[in-house]
């Protein structure tokens, strides 16, 4: 089977790992890269060995589906360039920066009936794989996503840079719309929001505590989920899961003590490379372009519950923190 020739527009930390995945599935080859700082382009060439090119045009021409891992505010016009012409397109998280913004690229990719992804990576965690399919009905859920301050991201908040993994976790495990929000944060190091907390109330009853930072000394990635009779605690970071059920009193016997009921689940996770199972997704659904849509209206729903949570920390009085 011929490989699919695929490019890269954005050339940093992230686009360079996507040059790398792409490398390794052995059904695509790299044809180049794009982006628009020549000093990126020079350090790709010579760390990543592809073609890179200087303008995006020059890399559209000669691709059949892209990578697009430039910063956030780039993703808008960089994805509407590759729709128009056709060519399947993985956008890495978040969609856009505004919900209006990823519904116009959503809507082009339907206009043209081409497959449009996002790359809300921990869907593609194993341990996350793994535990989803256990979850029937939560009705609380925890979620902790610290980092330390890092000189990427900070083109967004904390909110669109970390917090929508969390969202979109737990939209698809309640597969419920959201009905209430409540938010607070406050920027601490940059100009934007550095550290923040939502309470996100589902129309399924379920409710979310998630919290994200980038002031943390450690990193954490953890999300916890509570239903009757079940918990499961994801560690995205090191990619474990621990599960307990309650078991119901054997029929007819004595009432027994229901810590005396509880057992762990056996939760098998394996040891898939995020990066690379997310890829191959992508590939899988150039034939399929329905079903991108229908993820991706997913990923827009997260868009719309952060830009939500944004919109309740703006409306909050500042703090008068001193940077």
């Amino acid at each position: 089977m011929t490989p699919v020739r695929v490019g890269v527009a954005g050339l940093g930390h992230l686009g360079s790992h996507h040059a790398r995945a792409w490398g390794r599935l052995g059904t695509a080859a790299v044809v180049g890269g794009y982006d628009p700082d020549p000093a990126a382009r020079e350090r790709a060439a010579a760390e990543l060995g592809i073609p890179v090119f200087e303008t995006l045009d020059d890399l559209l021409d000669r691709v059949e589906a892209l990578s697009i891992a430039a910063p956030t505010p780039a993703h808008h016009d960089v994805t509407r360039a590759a729709l128009a012409r056709g060519i399947p397109t993985l956008v890495e998280k978040p969609i856009a920066v505004t919900p209006a913004e990823g519904a116009a690229m959503l809507a082009l990719a339907r206009e043209r009936g081409i497959a449009l992804c996002v790359g809300q990576i921990e869907r593609f965690n194993p341990a996350v794989r793994a535990a989803l399919p256990f979850l029937k009905s939560p009705r609380f859920i925890e979620a902790h996503r610290l980092a330390p301050p890092v000189p990427r991201g900070i083109d967004v908040d904390v909110i669109l840079d970390l917090m929508i993994h969390d969202l979109d976790l737990a939209l698809l495990a309640t597969r419920s719309r959201v009905a209430e929000i409540q938010a607070v944060g406050v920027p601490v190091v940059t100009s934007r929001v550095d550290i923040a907390n939502a309470r996100v109330t589902f129309e399924s009853g379920c409710v979310a505590n998630l919290t994200a930072s980038r002031i943390s000394r450690d990193k954490v990635r953890k999300i916890r989920f509570f239903e009757a009779s079940e918990y499961l605690s994801i560690d995205c970071l090191n990619r474990s899961v621990e599960a307990f059920a309650l078991e119901p009193a054997p029929p007819g016997s004595a009432d027994q003590h229901w810590l005396a009921r509880i057992r762990p689940l056996p939760v098998a996770v394996g040891n898939e490379d995020p990066l690379e199972s997310e890829l191959r997704h992508f590939l899988s659904l150039r034939a399929e372009p329905e079903r991108s849509w229908r993820e991706t209206e997913t990923a827009l729903a997260a868009l719309d519950a952060a830009d939500a949570v944004r919109r309740q920390v703006d409306r909050r009085p500042a703090l008068g923190i001193a940077v």
